[in-house]
């Protein structure tokens, strides 16, 4: 299972990133899909959701900056994320919330205040 989430790097608070997850097709096509951060110290948490459909769900404190979505073709799925804050850093990894595969690499976010 392919899990590989990639994009990450250091910007500035309120500067903008977009992660990307590759993953292979028959997982995009059967599930929904999640991005979710552990940040230092703390456990994995679910950040964003996109079902199958395209519906989305955000915790709160990322809702109106982040944006999920999903390229079928590519098999990928995306996450823009603007109006960085230092409580966004962390790893971010992407994963099926129903099943939660072996988790991959995942991709540092680092803001900077």
């Amino acid at each position: 299972v392919q899990l590989q989430a990639s994009g990450g790097g250091l910007v500035q608070t309120g500067g903008s990133l977009r992660l990307s997850c590759a993953t292979s097709g028959s997982i995009f096509s059967q599930n929904s899909m999640g991005w979710y951060k552990q940040a230092p110290g703390k456990q994995r948490a679910l950040v964003a959701r996109i079902t199958r459909s395209g519906g989305t769900y955000y915790v709160d404190s990322v809702k109106g900056r982040f944006t999920v979505s999903s390229d079928k073709v590519k098999n990928t799925m995306y996450l823009q994320m603007n109006s960085l804050k230092p409580e966004d850093a962390g790893v971010y990894y992407c994963n099926v919330p129903e099943r939660l595969y072996p988790w991959g690499q995942g991709t540092l976010v680092t803001v900077s205040s």
